[in-house]
């Protein structure tokens, strides 16, 4: 027997017994992995029983669970799951390393077989305690192979943010604690500005060691993958936070996060053209993985910022030269049209048809580009995606990847192969505004004299005019006028709508500068991007520009 349990026999059926609490009818013949075995009832018949659990076996389950967690027998817990050497470890863990005790759990009303839960606790740790809440949730399953009733064991059972092979810690932290702070010298906490907390876990974890600070004691989740930062989850004994200075203003980063909680799933980022500072970061839900920073998706539309660039430079067009924008074209046997299938006179020019946000004026210009990897080259060369960016913190950078045919033709107006996050259109605004692409950071080069990623060349003087002037026109009577309305100063705009398989309706993308501020958004299912994705941009841009 393990942990010095005791089995009983009461009523004919066998009872787990550990420190005097009965954890239920169970005996101790376990049956591990995948959703098979586990505790078998010595009053069971030989049948096994097949089917979701009822409701009575969903609380006699999950209540035997928490009795045995709470009273801190991991043993008879992890034999209550359908993973009993995946499991014990970990409940063990949480008094051994993480040092809770003191545990209390009270669980809501079944959902289905889901059982939501809060747990109370204190954690103790060298004469230092506080305590702890949070909540979570756990599912009861059938044993394939007994029949039983069994939690379905995953390590966020025990907390919400533990991953597969992370561990929860207390003690002196492994690194100093840091104090960000904001271009003006203000305190960024993950309190007030929640998109910030896997970005201030991150530059800790880079920084805090050279920021001046001393650890202190914490109670942590260290993550399987040590690139990763440490996640704290309580302070028991503050030590003294290093300063790290960062790009960011307080000001449009409250703006940002509060702009995305519109919406189920947004994300948006500001960076300064004229320096690459970025000046706001914010998604909603604010999870561990950083959407803004690290997504990777087709931006539409917003992409024709780009695009137009190359056909600018190329001398196809030029912005008050005319261009045809029909209904429909084709390319390569595949067929392209506009948003529902609108079309503008003969005569129109270049501007009009980037202002209106016409697909079919871009494809009927790749012919004469008379190089497929035209695009895919002008990404790299121009507007630095793709190159190995040092933010700071962990980014993706874009990718343009070179093709043919009808996928090459898609990608002309961010569709196909293309993959952007917020970061990345923030980014290719802010060249396009200037005409020199520069390396976004969100804290400075001095801090540890990183190399930036430099594009190996800018956009002629004319170019950049004539691209900014159409961006100026999509703000001021294009598709970005409704959205562009209340934003001030010399500004500019473009607008995207990105198909996705499998999807209803597309994602709303939008990107704008006003005068040294440039900032880009998505949100998910949001339709047009001047519908959801442009207020989001333009409270941004009101706060910070």
């Amino acid at each position: 027997m393990r942990s010095g349990a005791k089995v009983a026999v009461i009523g004919g059926a066998f009872v787990l017994v550990a420190g005097g609490i009965g954890y239920g009818a169970y005996s101790m013949l376990g049956d591990e992995g995948g959703g098979g075995g586990g505790p078998q009832s010595a009053s069971e018949s030989s049948e096994v029983k097949t089917g979701p659990p009822s409701a009575e076996e969903i609380a006699e389950t999950s209540k035997g669970f928490f009795e045995a967690w709470a009273a801190g027998d991991a043993s008879a817990a992890a034999l209550l799951t359908n993973n009993e050497s995946g499991a014990e470890p970990v409940l063990a863990s949480y008094g051994e390393d993480a040092h809770i005790g003191k545990v209390k759990i009270t669980p809501g009303p079944a959902v289905g077989t889901k059982v939501p839960y809060t747990i109370r606790a204190t954690v103790a740790y060298e004469g230092k305690s506080k305590p702890i809440s949070y909540a979570s949730e756990l599912t009861v399953v059938r044993g394939l192979t007994t029949g039983k009733a069994l939690v379905d064991w995953e390590p966020t059972v025990v907390h919400p943010q533990l991953t597969e092979g992370a561990t929860l810690k207390t003690g002196e932290s492994s690194t100093p604690a840091i104090e960000a702070v904001d271009r003006n010298g203000t305190v960024l906490t993950k309190e007030k500005y929640p998109s910030l907390g896997p970005i201030l876990d991150t530059l800790r974890q880079k920084y805090g060691e050279t920021s001046g600070g001393s650890a202190g004691i914490e109670t942590w989740i260290e993550p399987a993958d040590e690139s990763q930062p440490d996640v704290n989850l309580l302070t028991l004994a503050k030590g003294k936070p290093g300063k790290v200075q960062t790009t960011l203003d307080a000001g449009a980063q409250a703006a940002a996060e509060q702009a995305v909680k519109k919406y189920a799933q947004a994300s948006v980022v500001a960076v300064k053209p004229s320096t690459g500072a970025i000046r706001a970061v914010a998604n909603n839900p604010a999870t561990e993985f950083n959407v803004a920073l690290q997504g990777k998706q087709a931006p539409g539309s917003t992409l024709k910022i780009m695009t137009a660039a190359l056909l600018l430079e190329k001398g196809l067009v030029t912005a008050n030269g005319a261009a045809e924008c029909p209904k429909d074209a084709m390319y390569q046997s595949r067929s392209f049209h506009n948003l529902d299938h609108f079309d503008l006179p003969d005569g129109s020019t270049f501007t009009q048809s980037f202002a209106k946000s016409c697909n079919t004026a871009f494809i009927k210009l790749i012919d004469d580009t008379k190089d497929d990897a035209a695009l895919s080259k002008m990404a790299r060369d121009v507007f630095g995606i793709g190159l190995d960016w040092k933010t700071g913190v962990v980014t993706t950078d874009g990718s343009v990847p070179e093709e043919t045919g009808g996928v090459a033709a898609a990608q002309y107006i961010g569709q196909g192969t293309v993959q952007m996050n917020a970061l990345n259109m923030a980014s290719i605004t802010a060249t396009a505004r200037t005409g020199t692409f520069r390396q976004p950071v969100i804290v400075p080069q001095s801090l540890d004299n990183r190399e930036l990623a430099t594009a190996s060349r800018s956009l002629s003087p004319s170019v950049t005019q004539q691209l900014t002037t159409m961006m100026r026109a999509t703000a001021a009577w294009g598709t970005g006028a409704k959205a562009m309305g209340g934003v001030g100063g010399d500004k500019g705009a473009k607008t995207g709508s990105a198909e996705v398989d499998g999807q209803d309706t597309s994602n709303s993308w939008f990107t704008g500068f006003s005068n040294d501020l440039a900032a880009a958004a998505v949100v998910q299912t949001g339709g047009h991007g001047g519908d959801a994705a442009g207020p989001v941009v333009a409270e941004v841009l009101k706060a910070g520009g």
